[in-house]
């Protein structure tokens, strides 16, 4: 079933400031089981129908808790991941099509900063062969000597020495480590960086200057950023636009003020809610969403909105059997570009619908859907409470 709807008309000049078009993809990965011969009995449904569009110099921010599949969209954007369904068109080419050496030559348009830096650094490299081996691999640069000059300026460029070049990756630190990723993606001159979590494994003073050194590249280079992140405070400063993205999909899309100031979705609403707010009198006024039970297993998904086994609004009609699509909302004073995968979002807005309690149910760890193609089932339900069969050790 189609996840999102069609994106709003846009004009001439806008579909041609589009650099990249993600449209329903879908990562599944198979569950394997046998001695012998492997049967697969299931899937994991990482990312399970995906539409955005990232324009030109922007940055968009993709939010959401752990295991709803952040990184894997990120790595199905580069094809480090192959999608197992959908397109992703990236300056006019379908990225997901390519193979061989025509996706390597088309991989210097599209660079990642990965989340740990010390990992991603071959400890055995120092930071020059580190940064020419990707200029060699796309002609650039023929050997070290010639590209001398052009590290030099990338080192200075994310706030390193140059005699940095005959070091190795042990001897930095965390923060200085991710700058030499960094300076890594921009040796090859791509156009976009999928930044996966980039400052999460480092301290909170550092985590400003990488930030703000990413702002700063992204003005002298014009470059376009996939942000991926779970630190709401870390994509509000950097991001012009974010998804919201729970269990494989996008629930919630805007420009970051009109998301901060009035969001939609009953799960950004409670992710917002979480994030501490430094006045003691506002802290403890404002709403506050505590949503109950883990993250449903993605290797069987609930039917309808994946969010409605937790969400505090779910309704009896709709939210079990009928997923919602990323649409616009018909809310006075909200934007146009404003978008939420939500049956009831008008209603909530307006106050019409009122949060009610939800109730966490265990469940049997020992069942498990084996059908690849069957998303869970509900088998027992009261009034605000939901048992779903196939997720292993997981309360709902």
């Amino acid at each position: 079933m189609t996840t999102t709807g069609p994106h709003p008309t846009t004009s001439a000049g806008d579909e041609h400031d589009v650099l990249l078009t993600v449209e329903g993809v879908k990562v599944h990965f198979p569950i394997k089981q046998g001695v012998i011969f492997d049967k697969t009995i299931g899937y994991v449904y990482a990312v399970d129908g995906v539409d955005l569009q990232i324009r030109k110099g922007e940055t968009y921010g993709l939010v959401g808790e752990s295991g709803c599949g952040k990184s894997t969209l990120g790595r199905a954007i580069l094809n480090l991941e192959h999608p197992t369904e959908g397109r992703v068109v990236f300056d006019g080419v379908d990225i997901a099509s390519l193979k061989g050496e025509e996706l390597r030559r088309k991989r210097q348009d599209l660079q990642m900063v990965f989340q740990d830096p010390l990992s991603s650094l071959d400890p055995r490299q120092s930071v020059e062969s580190l940064l020419v081996e990707g200029m060699k691999a796309h002609g650039l640069a023929k050997d070290a000597k010639q590209a001398r000059p052009r590290l030099r300026e990338l080192l200075h460029a994310v706030g390193l020495p140059s005699t940095a070049l005959n070091k190795y990756p042990h001897e930095f630190s965390g923060g200085q480590r991710q700058r030499i990723g960094i300076a890594r993606a921009l040796s090859v001159d791509p156009k976009l960086i999928v930044a996966d979590e980039p400052v999460s494994a480092l301290d909170v003073s550092v985590q400003a200057q990488v930030i703000n050194l990413l702002g700063d590249l992204q003005d002298e280079f014009g470059l376009t950023y996939l942000v991926i992140a779970h630190d709401l405070a870390v994509v509000r400063h950097i991001s012009d636009r974010i998804g919201v993205m729970y269990l494989g999909s996008i629930v919630e899309e805007a420009a970051a003020p009109d998301l901060y100031a009035e969001p939609l979705h009953p799960y950004t609403r409670a992710l917002l809610s979480a994030v501490p707010i430094p006045d003691p009198e506002i802290e403890d006024s404002r709403e506050q969403i505590l949503l109950t039970g883990d993250l449903p297993s993605p290797s069987n998904p609930p039917t309808g909105c994946r969010f409605h086994t937790r969400c505090p609004w779910r309704q009896k009609t709709r939210c079990d059997d009928e997923r919602p699509q990323l649409r616009v909302v018909e809310i006075g004073g909200i934007p146009a570009d404003h978008k939420v995968a939500c049956h009831w979002a008008e209603q909530i807005h307006s106050g019409q619908l009122q949060p009610h309690e939800v109730e966490a149910v265990s469940v049997d760890p020992t069942s498990f859907a084996a059908d690849a193609g069957d998303h869970g089932t509900i088998i027992a339900e009261t009034p605000g409470r939901a048992t779903q069969s196939g997720d292993p050790g997981r309360g709902l």
